[in-house]
């Protein structure tokens, strides 16, 4: 089939990533997703909308999230944002209370499931990952945001997310921890390469 009469069949549009590949996010395909367009993004791609007293990285984020999880949960953790590389992310407000929202979560879903598909994990997040994304949410609002976790309704884990010390990476550097992490984590059967060897640049 030619890439021509490929592309009236995909559903919507496609966006350019990072290593130019044509990747539509409203027909997510496990093939189309690399691990450096996801690492390469959530390295650039702000926490909170951009609301922090100083940059933040979702790949940060995910390294952490990952680090806080058992073992056999750390993959998923790694890759709990991997959609936002391709829909970036949406505040709460319109997240969760709007019709364009409802859309949102639809193709986030989707792109995670095709993440999932790619990676060799299962489609739901484990408990795990959902409560280490929870307690290093409140340990990032006090320290990037003043935030009362009182008022995000996130009290509860005071006690939890008070040993978090968050020093904020740069960009590259969390792109190089990201793919570090990864590499720990990949299973070598899943590419046919011992860890040590695994190309950055075929995943």
């Amino acid at each position: 089939m030619s890439e021509a009469i490929e592309e009236t069949i995909r559903k919507g549009d496609w966006l350019l990533t990072y290593s130019g590949v044509r990747f539509w996010p409203l027909d997510p395909r496990p093939e189309e997703i690399l691990i450096r367009d996801i690492a390469h993004s959530l390295s650039q791609l702000c926490r909170f909308t951009g609301h922090t007293n100083q940059f933040y990285s979702v790949a940060q984020h995910c390294c952490y999230v990952s680090r806080f999880c058992p073992p056999e949960d750390a993959l998923w953790g790694l890759l709990h944002d991997a959609s936002e590389a391709y829909l970036i992310d949406l505040p709460p407000p319109l997240k969760h209370h709007s019709l364009l929202g409802v859309h949102y979560r639809e193709a986030e879903k989707e792109v995670m499931r095709a993440v999932c598909e790619r990676f060799g994990l299962p489609v739901e997040m484990p408990d795990s990952v959902r409560e280490a994304d929870e307690i290093l949410l409140a340990a990032e609002g006090v320290q990037l945001m003043n935030a009362d976790l009182e008022e995000w309704g996130l009290g509860r884990l005071r006690a939890d997310s008070e040993g978090i010390f968050i020093k904020p990476w740069s960009p590259s550097g969390a792109q190089a921890e990201f793919l570090w992490q990864l590499k720990k984590l990949l299973r070598p059967a899943m590419w046919g390469f011992h860890q040590s060897e695994v190309p950055y640049e075929s995943i």
